[in-house]
């Protein structure tokens, strides 16, 4: 897990969206070098990034807005389960969805006409979206009335994780055919977030997934992480993670979009 994560910011080393990665013993580098150098970089990036991520905080939790930073692996299916969630809560909680991808917005563009404010971010050569993003497109995706936010990032495992983005909480999304042992692999991620969506259910046979498994390596990172698990495809499961939304979402302050 890369702590200190430059990549894509116009002050990295070289060019901008070079993705710098260090790992030397801060202790070890009194004397500076190229990589002291590096390391310091990364430090001001972050640092950066809180900053920004306690703005859009501070901002998101003076309107009422519960924001939820989704990360998972490429594929792993969170568009669709973002557009099977847009529709059932359609007329119930009032949502917008920044989208975050390193080219196209076709993503944006499936979560169109969901009934939702729907803004996406093309990152570049950056492997994760970072705060001063989110927080430019906050005054345009959200209205007075929005209840939860989501934020659907780069398909990305690693870097997204060390990102705060100032939403209420991470959410982690674990497809079936990746395996029962993503959280052990990745533990910075799963450790962080509040809530794992497991998705792809219907392929949990035909893969060999074992759930008890899976949820054990899950408790041994984050005993008291809340699991979801369901198929965004066929509607297994959504039930819960619907109803969880609609306890989650803020009381209204406007009419809901429909």
């Amino acid at each position: 897990m890369c702590e200190h994560c430059g990549c894509g910011h116009p002050s990295s080393i070289g060019s901008p969206g070079k993705h710098v990665h260090s790992h030397a013993d801060e202790k070890l580098a009194p004397v500076e070098t190229k990589t002291s150098r590096e390391i310091i970089l990364e430090q001001r990036v972050l640092a950066k990034n809180d900053e920004a991520a306690t703005a859009n905080r501070h901002w998101l939790e003076e309107r009422g807005v519960v924001a939820l930073n989704i990360i998972s692996s490429p594929g792993s299916g969170k568009t669709l389960l973002l557009e099977k969630t847009l529709d059932r809560l359609r007329g119930r909680v009032s949502c917008a969805v920044i989208t975050g991808d390193q080219q196209t917005d076709l993503d944006a563009q499936r979560l169109a006409g969901k009934g939702a404010h729907v803004h996406g971010i093309q990152t570049g050569s950056a492997c994760h979206l970072h705060a001063a993003q989110v927080g430019a497109l906050l005054p345009h995706v959200l209205d007075e009335d929005t209840q939860l936010l989501f934020i659907e990032n780069v398909g990305n495992l690693v870097c997204p994780a060390a990102f705060d983005l100032g939403e209420s909480f991470k959410v982690a999304l674990l497809s079936t055919p990746e395996g029962e042992d993503k959280p052990l692999k990745y533990p910075a991620l799963f450790a962080r977030a509040s809530v794992v969506v497991i998705n792809k259910l219907d392929l949990a046979e035909a893969v060999g997934w074992n759930a008890v498994e899976c949820r054990r390596n899950l408790r041994r990172i984050h005993p008291g992480v809340f699991i979801f698990e369901l198929s965004a495809k066929t509607g297994v499961g959504m039930d819960a993670w619907i109803e969880y939304l609609v306890g989650l979402a803020p009381p209204q302050r406007g009419s809901v979009c429909g």
